[in-house]
């Protein structure tokens, strides 16, 4: 599809707005910890008849690769609309490129300048994504996508009031005997830990490609130096090797 550029530059400013706003959101819930993380917890009564306690639970919130991929598909289409405006703006371009593979070919210096920008700024939005705290040991659950910690114990007590014998009982003297409140377990807390967070070798995997990209992005620029403006789609293939 081709569009006057006068047209693309009176769609770009709304398009690019809306689009903005619902990154900036996404990126400021993301960085929530907590939403990451859940658990289930199921008491278990030492002794048959005692006292029962409902089970507890808080649901991960957040998944990673939900995050990721909501902000890939966000991040595509706001590349690609200022992309259209750019390549027909001026004729100075040049390839991203990594090693002898070209990411994007003929990109003029405008975009190229926004690229690295934006790219800065998602290096920047998955260094503060979560990561899985690794003091536990985490499992993937493939039914649920989310990481799992193995099953925890630990007790719960409560107050027992016990009679002692302070002294034994005589010919002319009852037992002297005295209350004292003792600690007794109960019953046991089995807990399953959550997280939707990433691992620390995916987010450096994801950072070192972000890295890759935003560097062949400024050897481009460096590189290089065209109005008609057909729709440009590069946004995705960008982001689909940051984020294969």
């Amino acid at each position: 599809m081709t569009n006057k550029l006068n047209q693309v530059i009176a769609i770009e400013k709304g398009a690019k707005t809306r689009l903005y706003s619902a990154i900036t959101e996404l990126h400021k819930n993301a960085q929530k910890t907590d939403l990451y993380y859940g658990f289930n917890k199921a008491y278990e009564p030492k002794e048959e008849g005692s006292e029962q306690f409902p089970p507890e639970q808080k649901k991960v919130m957040l998944r990673a690769d939900d995050v990721l991929s909501e902000t890939k598909k966000l991040f595509a289409e706001f590349l690609d609309i200022t992309a259209t405006k750019d390549f027909a703006n001026v004729s100075a371009k040049a390839d991203i490129k990594i090693g002898g593979n070209v990411l994007v070919a003929d990109v003029p210096v405008p975009y190229l300048l926004f690229l690295e920008k934006q790219l800065t700024d998602l290096r920047t939005f998955i260094d503060k994504m979560p990561t899985l705290d690794e003091s536990e040991d985490w499992r993937k659950d493939e039914a649920t996508g989310l990481f799992k910690t193995e099953p925890t114990k630990t007790h719960r007590t409560a107050k027992v009031q016990e009679a002692i014998v302070l002294y034994d009982a005589t010919e002319k003297h009852p037992a002297q005997t005295q209350l004292i409140t003792k600690d007794v377990i109960v019953g046991y807390w089995n807990q399953v830990k959550q997280s939707g967070a990433i691992t620390r070798g995916e987010k450096r995997k994801l950072l070192d490609k972000t890295e890759a990209v935003l560097n062949a992005v400024k050897s481009a620029r460096e590189e290089a130096n065209s109005i008609e403006a057909p729709d440009k789609k590069v946004g995705a293939d960008l982001l689909d090797y940051i984020f294969a």
